[in-house]
């Protein structure tokens, strides 16, 4: 769990460092470092995009998925959980104000919570979907070997600045989802690695590849994309890649 524990610490430092950075910021030059996070996570998205096996799998994936998501709303919920941590973690105004200065207030917390919410859903789909934590992950449990955590932690750090800056304190609170996520991965391991193939993490890659390149569009404001309702889409995913196969060999 070393590893996990040290993702986490570069993404609290990294946030810690934005939101003291943003203090200083006008507004737009806050503008354009989310329209830098935006590109930089279309390019980390494309990258991994392109790493399928089966296009076929890939789509058939994503739009099964976000039937799915739809019907769970998945994307609220992790917003509501967003809005509910910002909620018990903001201390609360013993004063309020009367009159359209309450209004205006009452306006500006919204805000605030929104902003908590969508920092901490993006930052956590960002940090968690990728091979790098599952295979990270795998070899830190199995092997004890964790430079691919090492390296993942100080380009989750990096992030962890540019979307703190840009987006709030609800950055940091993605450690939440990479301490469960990562760390389950960690913990089971040694049960897990051996039905996860190449073929396996390359498939995952391009799925959560299209999901990062969902969330570079919506942090562009190109479009407003529900991301996590695509998520169930690597479950999906796997299926396909390991069912997919034995159902051929039952024909052969």
């Amino acid at each position: 769990m070393l590893a996990v524990f040290v993702n986490c610490g570069a993404v609290i430092l990294g946030s810690i460092i934005g939101l003291l950075f943003s203090k200083k910021f006008t507004d737009e030059l806050s503008d354009m470092i989310q329209t830098a996070c935006g590109i930089i996570t279309l390019v980390i998205g494309l990258q991994m995009a392109f790493k399928y096996n089966s296009i076929v799998y890939m789509a058939l994936s994503l739009i099964i998925g976000a039937i799915i998501g739809y019907a769970l709303d998945i994307d609220g919920a992790i917003l509501r959980f967003g809005g509910w941590l910002q909620k018990i973690t903001t201390p609360k105004k013993k004063n309020p104000i009367e009159g359209d200065a309450l209004a205006s207030d009452i306006v500006l917390d919204e805000q605030k919570k929104h902003n908590f919410a969508y920092a901490f859903l993006n930052a956590s789909v960002l940090f968690c979907v990728g091979a790098m934590s599952i295979v990270g992950s795998f070899k830190a449990g199995v092997e004890h070997d964790y430079t691919i955590i090492f390296t993942k932690s100080i380009l989750d750090g990096f992030m962890a600045i540019s979307f703190a800056a840009a987006m709030g304190i609800g950055t940091m609170f993605s450690i939440i989802f990479i301490l469960v996520y990562q760390g389950g991965l960690t913990l089971l391991s040694g049960v897990l690695q051996p039905y996860v193939s190449e073929l396996l993490i390359n498939e995952l890659s391009a799925v959560g590849g299209a999901i990062i390149i969902m969330i570079g569009v919506n942090l562009l404001g190109l479009k407003k994309i529900k991301t996590a309702n695509y998520l169930p889409a690597l479950v999906i995913e796997i299926l396909f890649v390991v069912l997919v196969p034995l159902v051929k060999g039952m024909f052969v």
